[in-house]
Parts: structure tokens; sequence; C-alpha cells
């Protein structure tokens, strides 16, 4: 037994000091999550797209559009800004059939954009963003 013991020893004394060296001449810098996403919602009527809320801070948004008239649409957000003011956005939904609903997901900056559909027949809606919101670095159950 004491000599099983004594070969033991040495190894878990080498194992340890291999151990605690791993990684020790790292530096992690922890950075803040982003903001947690939020929803906003859109409609489309025969008259214009509709989207609540129209102002709210830069980061990850969930655009959920609903199709209210009776033909296929596809809604488009697009940065308004003038060109050259920084990167553009520009997302399209697939077709959304009458009475039906489009998701679409995409990572706002601030600045000004539009909701719209294809046609000169349906007004677009106007959207304003701020600031980015705060870090959804505390926040339980983020996905």
């Amino acid at each position: 037994m004491r000599r099983r013991t004594a070969q033991v020893v040495p190894c878990i004394a080498l194992a340890t000091a291999f151990v605690s060296g791993c990684g020790s001449d790292t530096s992690y810098k922890n950075e803040p999550r982003p903001p947690a996403p939020i929803v906003i919602t859109a409609s489309i009527n025969r008259d214009a797209v509709a989207v609540s809320p129209k102002r709210f801070g830069a980061g990850p948004i969930t655009l959920i559009v609903t199709n209210q008239t009776n033909t296929s649409q596809r809604v488009t957000l697009e940065s308004a800004d003038k060109a050259g003011s920084g990167p553009g956005l520009k997302q399209e939904t697939a077709p959304i059939s009458p009475r039906d609903t489009a998701t679409l997901k995409a990572d706002v900056k601030p600045g000004r954009y539009t909701v719209h559909v294809r046609g000169d027949g349906i007004a677009a809606a106007r959207l304003r963003v701020g600031a980015e919101r705060a870090s959804a670095q505390n926040d339980l159950l983020q996905p």
C-alpha cells in the first residue's frame, strides 16, 4: 500500500502543477452582452404600413408583420439616413399571404428607418432608433 501511495502522490502533484498553469498567461475581458431583443409589431392595410412602437433604442429587434390586405405583400426594413452616413440596412421578408404573418430579425443602429411594401399605393411607416438599449448582462433566462 505504501508503494502505491508513493507512486500516486508525485503524479497528483505534477498534474496539479500542470493544471494550475493552464490559462494563466491569457487575459480574458468579459464583454457585456448585447441588449435583449425587443418585439416590434407591424400591420399592412390597404392605405399604409403601421408600426408600434415607432421609437426605441438600438439593438436586436424582431419585427412581426401581419398582412391585412387581399394581396400578397413583401415588407422591407430599410435605413433612411443619407447615403454614406453609416452602414445601410435593407432586409426583406418573403411574400406574406393575405391574412398571414411574417417575422424579420435585425440588429438596428441609431438612425431613421422605413418599413414599406412594393408599389406606391401603401404609405411607408417611419421609425426612429435612438441610442443603444442597456445590456442584457444581468438579465436571467436570456437565449
